[in-house]
């Protein structure tokens, strides 16, 4: 009997008293006497045989695996996203593969070509900027695509949109409709998708609200809980008149209700606070977190079904790229509305595509 080194199929055969075809036989799934299969298999345990994905992929073009790129893996959104991604991917009999970009575009690049090298069968990928490098790596990728964002017309991917131009709207409205005039905005940087969007959103229902906009009540850096907290910082030195602040995503709005506080003004009695993604974050804030919610489970459970019908049997017929949008929801809580209870109620409005 062979001895020293990982178990082979050829000292499963000896342990089994069997042929080597058989085992790969059994291995591979194809079948066998059930008594040669039961031998094999025992062998195999005995032995501590565990299988070559990759081998098993280049061999058979499957590899059952599935993989999730995102910009940042602490990100409380893209946490709801795995688990619906990872939900979805499990009842197919697939695994996922998590890999964080930290947003940077050759990361993000190279995930999409390494689809080439066969380690996973598909792709889900969240980009928050979309280049040049990226619709052409996307137009090339040699396996299946589904992105969480925007793209391109004209872009042959599957994607998934979260509608943040009516979401931002829905938020700012409600601000107003709480009797606030001088809303300041907190965003992450414009050149981003979110980022613009947000922006669009909040100028665009300024307007329809009769409401001036005002460069000095804006800022943009970038996502975390730091940024705006030293973003309300600055403000607060500089235009101590603001009733409201409007935060691009619920990080954002921690920060900014530390800054707040930091500073010994109530909320919403001095300041109402609103945030977006109705994440996590946004429950477990004092007081809680007036946000809007985009969908961010649905988004990715789309995602994964989309995927999933990419990597199907099919008809042979080739089918064009799919756009889906999730709709926007704000989520009232007690940062906007003292009387809101803490779990929040819901005001609801329609969507258009962002």
């Amino acid at each position: 009997m062979s001895s020293g080194g990982p178990p082979t199929i050829v000292s499963i055969a000896e342990r089994a008293g069997v042929s080597i075809a058989s085992v790969s036989r059994v291995l591979n799934g194809l079948g066998a006497r059930p008594e040669t299969e039961d031998r094999v298999r025992r062998a195999a345990t005995e032995l501590g045989y565990v299988p070559n994905a990759v081998a098993r992929s280049l061999k058979g073009g499957h590899t059952r695996q599935l993989t999730f790129a995102v910009p940042d893996i602490g990100n409380p959104v893209y946490v709801a996203m795995v688990r619906e991604i990872q939900a979805v991917a499990k009842a197919a009999g697939y695994r996922l593969l998590l890999h964080s970009t930290d947003a940077d575009v050759a990361e993000e690049l190279g995930v999409v070509r390494s689809l080439a090298d066969r380690t996973s069968d598909g792709l889900v990928l969240v980009p928050i900027r979309i280049t040049p490098e990226h619709v052409e790596a996307l137009t090339a990728a040699p396996g299946p695509v589904v992105v969480i964002g925007s793209l391109p017309d004209g872009v042959p991917v599957d994607a998934v949109q979260a509608d943040s131009v009516t979401g931002a709207a829905l938020a700012v409205h409600h601000l107003v409709q709480a009797g606030r005039r001088r809303i300041a905005f907190v965003n992450g940087p414009v050149d981003t998708v979110p980022g613009g969007n947000r922006a669009r959103g909040y100028r665009g229902a300024l307007a329809a609200c009769g409401l001036p906009y005002d460069p000095g009540l804006v800022t943009a850096t970038d996502f975390g809980v730091g940024a705006g907290a030293r973003a309300v910082a600055r403000l607060l030195d500089a235009r101590p008149g603001l009733d409201a602040v409007f935060c691009a995503n619920d990080q954002l709005a921690i920060g900014a209700v530390q800054a707040l506080h930091a500073r010994g003004w109530r909320i919403p009695e001095d300041a109402a606070v609103a945030g977006m993604d109705d994440s996590d974050l946004a429950v477990a804030a004092w007081p809680p977190l007036t946000s809007v919610d985009l969908g961010a489970g649905e988004r990715g459970r789309r995602a994964a079904r989309m995927l999933l019908e990419r990597l199907g049997p099919g008809d042979g017929e080739p089918v064009p790229a799919r756009r889906t949008t999730a709709a926007p929801r704000l989520v009232v809580r007690g940062s906007t509305s003292p009387g809101a209870a803490p779990a929040g109620s819901d005001e609801q409005e329609g969507a258009r595509s962002a």
